[in-house]
């Protein structure tokens, strides 16, 4: 079976333009994950058609311009910006005579070289396993012939069952195991949320610096590179802001245009963090002044997809110290809330602004009331002392409980509408 990209190899760059003009930065954003890839570029060759070719995904112009350029820098592999399928990638390495990926093989390896932590290990091994499992057939093309049967089963077919049971297997294996991770998060999660410690999560572009920032406001020490996917493995630390406020902050991995669905749902106990968080910073490199906008759209589309969506979000617009006469700034809506913080992570200019805009939104996120629990209710009672900071309690004739709690608004907003049996009394 043909294998993945390996460092140092020569690669050939196709981008098809469908039904559209050629995206200047779609290309460049490319050739920066085949270099982090690890291939040398020889060539790049682009095109426009109105719909893929169902076989080879390119007309016959294409493969042949393909075809003179493999021979020509004597590539060994070409690496598609497009999602193919297996039958496409077979066709192509039949045509092409050398290894064929795909925009989704291509991060997949990043992944794979980037993941550090046992955690971000199996969640890329599960989406590689998934990616793979419907591209067996590519290595054993010559037996194609043997359908199966009496009288007609042969060793190709025993081997494609064979290794299709053995992946099978494994991903039940893998995800055994993360499952199980899912509930020491979820244990984490619990504490967190006794201690009423409010969940701050980085969110963004890949390289748009998230642990560059991360690193400015906890001294972690976090990898940081100029490269994409320089992060996987999410990463929390404890920061304590100058009112004394003590939040948890979440360094994730970041998004892509196109980001496999695989790998989205392989990291999905990882994005768990940013679903429950109680406030997103989503970071935008401000140099980027023709992407800044298409990327930030990207990000809520996958935010969106994992269903943190509703979670309150402050655009932090980063390396201002490489744009001309840029100045640290907040700007604010109509009613006064903070939307966006323009700021550098790297020289630091703008921080203080950033911590000021987090006790200001920690301490709106945060709800004070008067409630009533029902004498019979002993459940509500025991976990509105658990997740919430109790302040006084006072009893009604008939029993009931008036408690004034006070606890993070996400918290409070899920568990008034999961619990009817909870009464809010305004007073």
């Amino acid at each position: 079976m043909f294998e993945r990209p390996q460092a140092g190899e020569c690669a050939i760059l196709v981008s098809i333009t469908i039904n559209r003009l050629i995206d200047p930065a779609s290309l460049d954003e490319f050739a920066e994950l085949a270099r982090s890839a690890g291939v040398m570029i020889g060539a790049t060759l682009t095109g426009t058609r109105d719909t893929p070719d169902p076989h080879t995904f390119v007309g016959r112009g294409k493969l042949s311009e393909m075809e003179t350029l493999v021979q020509e820098y004597g590539a060994e592999v070409v690496l598609f910006n497009h999602a193919l399928t297996p039958g496409q990638e077979r066709n192509l390495e039949r045509v092409l005579q050398c290894r064929v990926v795909d925009r989704t093989g291509v991060i997949l390896d990043i992944f794979a070289k980037r993941a550090l932590s046992f955690e971000g290990k199996l969640q890329v091994e599960l989406a590689q396993l998934k990616h793979l499992s419907t591209r067996l057939v590519r290595g054993w093309t010559h037996l194609e012939r043997q359908k199966g049967g009496i009288g007609l089963r042969g060793p190709g077919e025993t081997q494609l069952e064979t290794d299709r049971r053995l992946i099978g297997e494994r991903i039940k294996s893998i995800n055994k195991r993360l499952e199980k991770v899912i509930q020491q998060r979820h244990l984490s999660r619990k504490a967190r949320q006794r201690a009423q410690l409010p969940m701050v999560s980085l969110v963004g572009y890949t390289n748009a610096g998230k642990s560059t920032l991360f690193n400015r406001l906890t001294h972690a020490g976090v990898f940081t590179a100029n490269q994409l996917f320089a992060t996987l493995d999410a990463t929390l630390r404890r920061v304590t802001l100058p009112d004394k406020t003590v939040l948890i902050l979440a360094d994730t991995v970041g998004f892509i245009q196109q980001l496999p669905y695989d790998l989205v749902a392989a990291f999905r106990a990882t994005l768990d963090e940013t679903r429950l968080a109680t406030l997103l910073l989503l970071v935008v490199d401000a140099s980027d002044t023709s992407q800044r906008q298409q990327h930030i759209h990207q990000v809520n589309q996958v935010l969106n997809d994992i269903g943190a969506a509703d979670v309150p979000q402050i655009i932090v617009y980063n390396k201002i110290d490489q744009l001309k006469n840029a100045t640290p700034r907040c700007e604010r809506d109509e009613t006064g809330r903070v939307t966006q913080i323009w700021l550098s992570a790297k020289s630091g200019a703008g921080i203080d602004l950033l911590y000021n805009v987090l006790i200001e939104q920690l301490s709106l996120e945060k709800v004070q009331c008067w409630v009533g629990v029902p004498v019979l209710a002993g459940d509500l009672r025991a976990r509105l002392f658990a997740e919430a900071v109790v302040l006084q309690e006072k009893y009604r004739e008939n029993g009931d409980s008036l408690i004034e709690i006070q606890m993070p608004a996400p918290y409070f907003n899920k568990l008034a509408k999961s619990d009817s049996r909870l009464e809010i009394i305004e007073e």
